[in-house]
């Protein structure tokens, strides 16, 4: 069973509320929350925007392809991206961008591709503004979300707040197109993985796909509509918190129409410490982001 829980409730540390997100955090790994403060309209019109965007021609997109930027922003082909090694590249489509340091920014020098520039085409029209503006009120979001939930665990919940100040945070649009009819027992549209980062706030159109893998064996679909979000928890989370919110494996095998999903990969800043709180090691965020992200985008495995 994967809890489903009033946001507004959680962030206001309703008791009740609070103890559905421990025991998500600590189990499953995966809950759902609803009223939240990003509006069922602000999510669709995102939705809507990266659907323009990816049924553009394929030459339209290519000039925004990452495999040419060298980087994480922009546009993401079929196969380029690879979680599993065991499986084949995945076929779905992803546009991403990022975190903009304000002009100045001493570490824009520093050459971090976690920073780098963002690309935004011309068509469709508004798209850069409306997925800037999501992308405001996501991390936003996120952030209070992640203190709300480490709370809930019996951590200092404002432990976190000055570790994302330039958040790592990568907004991504995924298409996935209904599930060819060449795919194998090897193809997904994103093979079994657990995410890299702290958080992922998912927001999706409401179509089945996503799997969470059950801690015995087997699987569990879950789909929430627009407006409500899936959130889950990933590698550098249960590391900093010494293994007590778990990183779940799940999958997209691919559906039976194009389904678009839009999460929000909410890491902290590149120089934070997510060694396990009061260890006294030191594991720099980017270090294991790098090392994450350079096995899977295959422009990155190439090099």
């Amino acid at each position: 069973m994967i809890p489903r829980i009033n946001a507004a409730k959680l962030l206001a540390g309703d008791a009740d509320a609070m103890a559905m997100a421990a025991e998500a955090a600590t189990g499953v790994g995966f809950m759902t929350v609803y009223n939240t403060p990003i509006s069922p309209a602000s999510v669709q019109a995102v939705i809507d925007a990266y659907a323009a965007f990816f049924h553009l021609p394929a030459a339209a997109k290519a000039a925004f392809d990452m495999a040419q930027t060298g980087s994480n922003r922009g546009w993401g082909a079929a196969g380029a991206e690879q979680v599993d090694p065991n499986a084949n590249p995945d076929y779905k489509q992803v546009f991403d961008c990022g975190f903009t340091l304000v002009q100045d920014d001493p570490i824009a020098d520093e050459n971090l591709s976690f920073y780098a520039p963002n690309v935004w085409p011309d068509q469709p029209a508004g798209f850069a503004d409306i997925l800037q503006a999501y992308y405001t009120q996501s991390t936003s979001f996120a952030l209070d979300l992640l203190c709300a939930i480490a709370v809930s665990v019996g951590e200092d919940g404002d432990y976190f707040r000055d570790k994302f100040t330039r958040p790592m945070a990568l907004l991504r649009g995924n298409y996935y197109p209904e599930r060819p009819s060449w795919a194998t027992e090897k193809d997904f549209g994103i093979a079994t993985h657990t995410d890299y980062g702290c958080l992922t706030l998912l927001a999706t159109d409401g179509s089945p796909g996503l799997e969470v893998r059950k801690r015995g064996g087997g699987w569990i679909p879950l789909s929430a509509p627009p407006g409500e979000f899936v959130i889950n928890f990933g590698e550098m989370l249960e590391m900093w918190t010494s293994g007590q919110i778990k990183a779940t494996p799940h999958r997209v095998i691919g559906p039976r129409a194009e389904r678009i999903s839009v999460p929000l990969f909410f890491n902290p800043n590149h120089d934070a410490n997510v060694a396990p709180i009061g260890s006294g090691e030191t594991i720099e965020a980017w270090v294991h982001l790098k090392k994450r992200y350079d096995e899977t985008y295959v422009h990155l495995q190439k090099k």
